[in-house]
C-alpha cells in the first residue's frame, strides 16, 4: 500500500512540474533594407511581434528625401522609430487604422512575403498598392 501511494504522490509532483516548465513560443518577423517606392532611406526596416501584436518600424531618410518632406511638415525627423498595433485577418496582418471612419490607410503584410503594401479606404472603397519591397525576411520563433 506505501508503494502505491508513493507512486501516485509522484506522478501528482511531476505532472505539476511538467506544467510549470512549460514554455511559450512566439513569432517575430523581421523585414530588412526595405525600398520605398516614394522615398529613399539609409536604414528601413519593421519588426512584427505577434505576441505583442505590434509593428515596430525603425527608418533613417536619406538626405535628399528629408529636405523633401521637411519642406512641408517641420515635424519630420530624419531618423525615427514608429509603432503600430497589429492584427490578423485571414493571411493578411493589418496595422491599426490611420484617420478618420470615411478615409483611413493601414500597411498590410504577409508572413514570409518581403512585399509591403498599403491600404486605403474613402467612404467604403478599397484599394490596395505596392508601397516596399523588402530584401531579407526572417521569421524567428522566441521562447519565454
Amino acid at each position: 500500500m506505501k508503494k502505491n501511494s508513493f507512486d501516485i504522490k509522484f506522478l501528482i509532483i511531476s505532472i505539476l512540474l511538467l506544467n510549470f516548465q512549460t514554455a511559450v513560443f512566439s513569432e517575430i518577423m523581421l523585414l530588412k533594407g526595405c525600398k520605398n517606392l516614394n522615398d529613399s532611406f539609409i536604414k528601413n526596416e519593421y519588426i512584427l511581434d505577434f505576441e505583442k501584436s505590434l509593428m515596430i518600424r525603425n527608418y533613417v531618410y536619406d538626405n535628399k528625401t528629408y529636405k523633401k518632406h521637411k519642406r512641408t511638415d517641420l515635424s519630420i525627423k530624419k531618423e525615427n522609430t514608429l509603432e503600430r498595433f497589429l492584427y490578423e485577418d485571414k493571411n493578411l496582418i493589418f496595422t491599426d487604422k490611420i484617420g478618420y471612419p470615411q478615409f483611413y490607410t493601414q500597411l498590410v503584410f504577409e508572413k514570409n512575403n518581403p512585399i509591403i503594401n498599403i491600404r486605403t479606404v474613402i467612404n467604403g472603397e478599397e484599394a490596395i498598392s505596392k508601397v516596399s519591397t523588402c530584401n531579407n525576411v526572417e521569421l524567428f520563433e522566441k521562447e519565454s
